[in-house]
């Protein structure tokens, strides 16, 4: 129903006028790849086209339905406890900032910087675990305090985990919609009477690797939904445009405020849509000014429904290299780095190898203006901002596609915002949209240069057909990589060996798969090997309180109560407030006991009533404790 319903918005592209169309020029020849009889016609039909595009993601990202939980999964889905209650949680959801749960366990509120209010995927996977069963009220408090544990021993556990595959396919579902969607709002808006453009174009999206962490790790829907409701505003919008039907502005107006709630990246369009109204219909720049005003209210009110919900931010994470990887720079240096970094996404999607779910401190150094790569990623991006001048005047394509990738950057190279990441895959999928366009067009312009019809569609067929195999391996094989976080971080401390986010998770990792490893002796190497590796992320950070309690919880499993206390120590003098602090004294407590260190016991029991004095079970060992000690 939702392709034919597509189909009928596209049909009068098929047989489009060629005359005057700004695309013909940017690929090259107005009749080249225009619809034909015979072979053009048939791959010129959007049904085709889109069972082909629906097809393709299904079978790349198809594999990713085994995988369990991996990388932000935990902060925005495990440790959710709005998530787990299912609709009870949606209007909490909708009120609080997508990582009020998370920071609220913690004891402290918000850290990143402007807040993060895109309650959409948050509240589907709230309707999921509805249809799937709410958590119980005593399981939710366990699965947030504790997480879920590395064996998946409990009921609840085992359960969660088939949740999360059921999560994993309805992310491919919403991937392949989306995929639909794109393909129709390329035809529609962007290649209009240019069928195979706009289908190379879409094919190149699906594909790509670069994409694989926005699918295979659930978290990331935001970025799927929000891509999916920015192509439904410009599709509705110039469907209103065409027949003035005051219900196709309600839907585009809607369809833009959902992709605000998914995801910030919607105000883009306060310039992208002036701008497709002045290149693809044709309107001086003063009637697409005036006719994007309706969408520029929608962003007004989203900005104010945000500023209201959003809390005050802890800026004491200013110092937090998680949080602001740019922590430790100049002015200078920042500014610099984020120049180089930008050239970094162009890499990526020229040729996505090797790929990492982080790139922030210390796997991107900082640079000064003295690095080369600083003044190469420099001239890079002002030339494509020339080019954007040059082509802003002909009202060509390629001005749309540079300017959907440049102002989608801007949104994620630190430039404007900080967003707590150096860099990130997942923050390119937009940016993406104008990178696909763009060589569709290149391509397609190179090919039109053959002198007959029937050998550019060979030669395309054979690009497009390698193309996808190269692709569609990475991107499978990548797929496996976000099996969980053990196999994520294993794998990614390889491409990311300096990240300090990637060595805290194979860290954590090893400390958690420690009490199911069977060899005593592999159990104790993963120990020191995890405490060796918080040990260089402290050095990186001294101030790293989650560094120091699970370095702690290593040190209380190698029997080491010394070491133990001395890093939760450190973290009651950082964090004194830390809410796992009276267990883990506790713990230290009955370590020493057991070592029969009685002395050392009580000390660590009195701490820990000293933070927790309702604890009755600290209260009778500390009594025990001093009892032995009296008797030694």
């Amino acid at each position: 129903m939702q392709i034919f319903l597509l189909d009928r918005f596209v049909s009068f592209s098929k047989f489009g006028l060629l005359i005057n169309n700004p695309v013909g020029t940017a690929i090259g020849q107005k009749e080249g790849f225009a619809p034909n009889k015979g072979l053009s016609s048939w791959m010129s039909s959007f049904r085709v086209q889109a069972v082909i595009v629906a097809l393709l993601a299904l079978l790349l990202y198809g594999n990713t339905i085994k995988n369990e939980y991996a990388f932000d999964d935990s902060l925005v889905i495990v440790r959710n406890e709005f998530v787990h209650r299912g609709f009870a949680g949606l209007p909490d959801i909708f009120s609080k900032d997508a990582y009020y749960s998370y920071f609220n366990q913690l004891n402290t509120s918000n850290q990143l910087s402007g807040g993060r209010y895109r309650p959409l995927s948050i509240a589907t996977f709230a309707v999921e675990q509805q249809f799937l069963g709410p958590v119980r009220n005593n399981q939710v408090d366990s699965i947030i305090a504790f997480g879920l544990s590395y064996e998946m021993k409990e009921h609840y556990e085992q359960q969660f985990l088939r949740d999360m595959h059921v999560r994993h396919l309805f992310n491919v579902l919403w991937f392949t919609l989306s995929m639909v969607v794109l393909l129709c709002f390329l035809r529609y808006v962007v290649f209009r009477g240019y069928p195979i453009p706009a289908f190379i174009a879409a094919l190149l999206f699906t594909i790509h690797p670069i994409h694989t962490e926005v699918v295979a790790n659930v978290k990331s829907r935001d970025e799927i939904m929000s891509l999916l409701f920015i192509c439904c505003t410009f599709i509705f919008a110039f469907r209103y445009r065409e027949t003035k039907k005051p219900l196709l502005l309600v839907a585009a107006l809607s369809s833009y405020f959902l992709a605000f709630l998914s995801k910030e990246y919607a105000i883009t369009l306060v310039v992208l849509l002036p701008l497709s109204f002045y290149i693809f219909d044709k309107d001086t720049l003063a009637k697409s000014l005036r006719a994007s005003l309706p969408y520029l209210a929608v962003a007004v009110v989203y900005l104010l429904i945000r500023w209201q919900v959003l809390g005050p931010r802890n800026e004491l994470s200013d110092n937090d290299i998680q949080i602001n990887p740019y922590a430790f720079a100049s002015s200078t240096e920042k500014i610099a780095t984020e120049i180089a970094t930008s050239l970094n996404y162009l890499k990526l999607l020229i040729f996505p190898h090797p790929l990492s779910a982080d790139y922030s401190y210390n796997q991107i150094p900082y640079k000064g203006f003295s690095d080369i790569w600083v003044w190469v990623s420099l001239a890079v991006h002002l030339a494509l901002a020339g080019l954007f001048v040059y082509f802003f005047k002909k009202r060509s394509v390629l001005c749309f596609a540079i300017g959907c990738y440049l102002l989608n950057l801007l949104m994620v190279n630190n430039f404007l915002f900080d967003i707590g990441a150096t860099m990130g895959e997942r923050l390119i999928y937009h940016a993406s949209v104008g990178f696909v366009i763009a060589i569709a067009c290149l391509l397609v312009g190179a090919v039109n240069k053959v002198a007959t019809v029937a050998t550019r569609y060979s030669l395309l067929a054979g690009v497009m057909v390698l193309l996808i195999a190269l692709c569609g391996f990475k991107t499978i094989s990548r797929n496996r990589d976000w099996k969980n976080d053990q196999t994520l971080f294993s794998k990614d401390i390889k491409a990311s060996p300096n990240s300090f986010l990637v060595n805290v998770n194979v860290a954590c990792n090893l400390i958690n798969s420690a009490d199911a490893e069977q060899n005593d002796t592999m159990r104790i190497k993963n120990l020191k090997r995890s405490i060796s590796l918080y040990t260089r992320a402290i050095e990186m950070q001294k101030s790293y309180v989650l560094g120091y309690m699970n370095r702690s919880a290593g040190y209380y499993k190698l029997q080491q109560p010394d070491s133990m206390l001395a890093d939760l120590n450190t973290v009651y003098k950082l964090y004194p407030i830390h809410p796992q602090l009276p267990g883990m004294y506790y713990h230290a407590g009955i370590l020493y006991y057991e070592l029969k260190q009685y002395g050392k016991a009580a000390d660590a029991f009195r701490q820990s009533l000293q933070l927790y004095p309702q604890s009755a079970e600290a209260r009778k060992a500390l009594d025990d404790a001093l009892k032995m000690q009296a008797n030694q």
